[in-house]
């Protein structure tokens, strides 16, 4: 049995390729990581269509092995904070190397995640170990690690900052949501605006010559 064909629509920019590549360059490198978000509200609508964009992600035979949990509940966010300040503690303190601690330090990074408190959204993205009606996955790590990646570019895309978090371990998450043994806590993405006095670290990214090999 064969799903049934159809003709591909392909996306046709209003402007040659390059053109449309430069533009879409051009947006994507303001994307940075923040730490400090405003209160401002986020309209649910904004998140839905952020998370249907993740969403159209590929996926090992289309299995779709992603959800994920959108929460602007201040008590559930509180929750969250706390525990991941109790992991990030442990993590700190007794697990990061120490030069894991030295390529961290420029940045100023710590337990301390009271933005989370702050940010009108924590997006806690699962993947699926399984279907829900217990079938098989594919390439799981690969599939919701390309969603996650469409998640942030559909955020910035909307105006909205956001924070890769990975808290070791994470099953906290799935124990203060409630959620299912088949969900397996994947990241925590704040994600909201950035605030009025908002700063980032001075960096670059590596160039063109230091990330690509071309055989042509």
């Amino acid at each position: 049995m064969t799903i049934k064909h159809i003709p591909y629509q392909p996306y046709k920019p209003e402007t040659e390729s390059a053109h449309a590549a430069q533009s879409f360059y051009d947006v994507v490198n303001r994307r940075r990581t923040v730490r400090d978000f405003s209160e401002k509200p986020v309209p649910r609508e904004v998140i839905e269509k952020v998370i249907l964009a993740a969403g159209t992600a590929p996926s090992g035979a289309h299995k779709q092995p992603w959800r994920f949990i959108a929460i602007s509940n201040a008590e559930i966010k509180h929750k969250i904070r706390m525990a991941a300040e109790e992991v990030e503690k442990d993590f700190y303190d007794n697990k990061a190397s120490d030069r894991w601690l030295k390529d961290l330090e420029i940045f100023g990074t710590s337990p301390d995640k009271s933005y989370m408190d702050t940010v009108p959204w924590l997006i806690v993205v699962m993947a699926l170990r399984s279907t829900d009606d217990g079938g098989q996955v594919y390439y799981l790590n690969e599939s919701v690690g390309i969603a996650t990646g469409m998640l942030l570019t559909a955020a910035h895309h909307a105006g909205l900052a956001t924070l890769t978090h990975t808290p070791s371990p994470m099953n906290f998450l799935r124990t203060v949501l409630g959620r299912p043994e088949h969900e397996r806590p994947y990241m925590v993405i704040p994600m909201g605006y950035p605030a009025a006095d908002c700063t980032v670290p001075d960096i670059d990214r590596k160039p063109i010559e230091e990330v690509s090999v071309f055989i042509e």
